[in-house]
């Protein structure tokens, strides 16, 4: 004779196998069990086919409350017997939990209040549930209500990446991603032109708030009769490096004048932990976001105050390029700031322009890269989008080999000395491309392979150099930082940092710096996407490459690629006229047509 049990939530028929039980479960399969592991209901003969009656539960609530009996006392108050059908009935009562509620084997009956308190906290449930349908009904329509919203914050975290998973949008029937919380975003006309792209990668948005020490009572050669030029671009606040050449008997001097940061944030200060949990600073049209406090910037900055501390790389270079002596001092410098249109006209940099395309000739006969891809700097001017295309002055190439000479020479420095380093490398690329347009230069840049920092030296192919480092931009960059650091450290004779610490560091800025990079890319991406969207364009485009019936082609206006369907062959370089049709923001697409 078959027993009814409840296993695992589910009625089985028992019978008695030794000491075990045999269970025959609903959809026929059998499994042995031990006899604890099932709740009793009644002692059969039974059967699955089990439709309880209808009973009387609330008399047998306002009969029993608050007291606790038995399954079989349960079954015969509720339904007036007790079998198989009216056990698992009142099993069923006591699962759901409204009057009744299953403690082991028996069943208290709630109180009023439990019940009261249950009706109430369902009641609210229902109620919460309602709005939140009629909620999600306006928002699918278009015309959310002042009372949506705690549903749109919601969605607007997913937008932001601040969650994973969104109630709402899986109402909607959207897929649970920013993207699609950024189109439901902008389609309400919560969101117009919010940027979401620094704040879904998790970054800080607001600069440290820590105190600068004073800047400390050393010895520093006083270079303030040398001239001395920061060159950049004319908008750039943050002036860390300045430059300056002459003509020697062996060829060339050149001065590159570093903005002392590490003389003020040592290792393992607060400063320099807030550096390294940022890795650089964050350049967003917006606005920048530094590393470290402002103050910073307006202490140490080149050419802001009439003086201003530096570490001062000087260099003695040979006519082809060769570095014959270097020095590293901490000093003095007097710095005139000029833009590199400025730069043009300044006779006194002459022998910098001769010296920069020397040892540029020198990189690119090692196997160095010349690849010069239009670019464009991308500002928000209050409401404005401001686009402007970067001029290619050839004293950027001043600027740039002077300080490719400096990463040299620290380079090479550090590994004479024995210094724990901070070592920029780069592998050979997969293949050299032949031709000057570009469309050669397009193709190159697809065949290098990803810069590395490393604590032992190794070769920057890209570069053509056989070692190499940054140290040019401590304000900026928080491994320059810590090259500055090292160098500081072993002028004055004092402990160095270890290279593990040195690679704990290359780890932690490097893993924030590409988060930085990805959010600038993005942020400057989703700014164009605006500016066009709001303006439209027609343009000059540039084919570099083709992909079937596709071309890629770039606008060297907007600093931006564009795929586009051919209508008719064309040769790579070839230049046409594009015309902007629309951007789909959240998955910063924009789609032209060749005119």
């Amino acid at each position: 004779m078959a027993a009814l049990v409840v296993y695992k939530g589910r009625p089985a028929l028992a019978v008695e196998k030794g000491d075990r039980l045999e269970l025959t479960l609903p959809d026929g399969a059998r499994v042995r069990v031990r006899p604890k592991d099932v709740l009793w209901l009644h002692p059969g003969p039974a059967s699955l086919e089990l439709n309880p009656p209808e009973g009387e539960e609330e008399a047998a609530w306002e009969l029993l409350q608050g007291q606790v009996v038995d399954l079989k006392d349960l079954a015969e108050l509720v339904y007036g017997s007790y079998t198989p059908e009216t056990a698992y009935g009142a099993y069923l009562l006591a699962q759901r939990g409204e009057r009744f509620l299953l403690e082991g084997e028996r069943v208290r009956a709630r109180t009023r209040e439990e019940v009261e308190a249950l009706l109430e906290a369902r009641r609210k449930r229902e109620e919460q549930e309602r709005r939140f349908q009629e909620g999600v009904r306006r928002l699918r329509e278009g015309v959310p209500a002042p009372e949506d919203r705690p549903l749109i914050q919601e969605v607007e975290a997913m937008a932001l990446g601040e969650r994973r998973e969104s109630r709402v949008l899986r109402a909607l029937g959207l897929p649970e991603t920013p993207e699609a919380a950024h189109g439901l975003l902008l389609r309400l006309g919560v969101w117009q032109r919010q940027n979401p792209h620094p704040r879904r990668l998790g970054l800080i948005l607001v600069p440290p708030e820590l105190r600068l020490p004073a800047l400390p009572q050393e010895k520093r050669v006083d270079l303030t009769h040398l001239p001395a030029y920061a060159i950049d671009d004319e908008e750039s606040q943050d002036p860390d490096d300045a430059v300056y050449a002459e003509r020697v008997p062996e060829g060339f001097q050149l001065w590159v004048h570093v903005a002392d940061v590490a003389a003020l944030v040592e290792p393992f200060s607060p400063l320099d932990q807030e550096a390294m949990r940022r890795g650089a600073n964050l350049y967003l049209p917006e606005g920048t976001v530094p590393m470290l406090p402002q103050e910073a910037t307006r202490v140490l900055g080149l050419g802001l105050k009439e003086v201003s501390p530096a570490l001062t790389f000087r260099l003695k270079v040979s006519g082809e390029g060769e570095i014959l002596e270097e020095e590293i001092v901490p000093s003095w410098v007097r710095v005139r700031r000029l833009s590199y249109r400025e730069a043009l006209g300044v006779e006194e940099l002459a022998p910098l322009r001769d010296l920069a395309l020397a040892f540029r000739r020198k990189r690119l006969a090692q196997g160095g890269l010349d690849l010069r891809l239009p670019e464009v700097k991308v500002r928000l001017e209050g409401q404005e989008v401001r686009i402007r295309p970067l001029e290619a002055y050839e004293s950027r190439i001043w600027v740039q080999e002077a300080m490719h000479l400096a990463g040299y020479a620290a380079a090479h420095l550090a590994l004479r000395e024995g210094l724990p380093f901070p070592f920029a490398t780069q592998e050979a690329p997969s293949r050299r491309v032949e031709g000057e347009g570009l469309s050669a230069m397009w193709e190159q840049r697809k065949a290098l392979k990803r810069a590395q920092l490393k604590a032992v030296p190794a070769p920057h192919r890209g570069l053509g150099l056989p070692l190499y480092a940054q140290v040019t931009s401590p304000l900026r960059r928080y491994l320059d930082l810590v090259a500055h650091q090292q160098l500081r450290a072993w002028l004055k004779g004092e402990k160095l940092l270890s290279q593990e610490e040195v690679l704990q560091r290359v780890g932690a800025a490097e893993s924030m710096a590409d988060l930085v990079r990805e959010a600038e890319r993005k942020s400057k991406l989703h700014w164009i996407l605006v500016y066009l969207m709001e303006k439209g364009y027609e343009g000059r485009g540039i084919l570099v490459e083709k992909r079937g019936g596709q071309g890629i082609f770039l606008l060297p206006e907007l600093g931006l690629t564009a795929q586009v369907a051919l209508s008719k062959p064309l040769p790579l370089d070839a230049e046409v006229r594009l015309r902007f049709l629309e951007a789909d923001l959240p998955r910063l697409e924009a789609r032209f047509t060749l005119l």
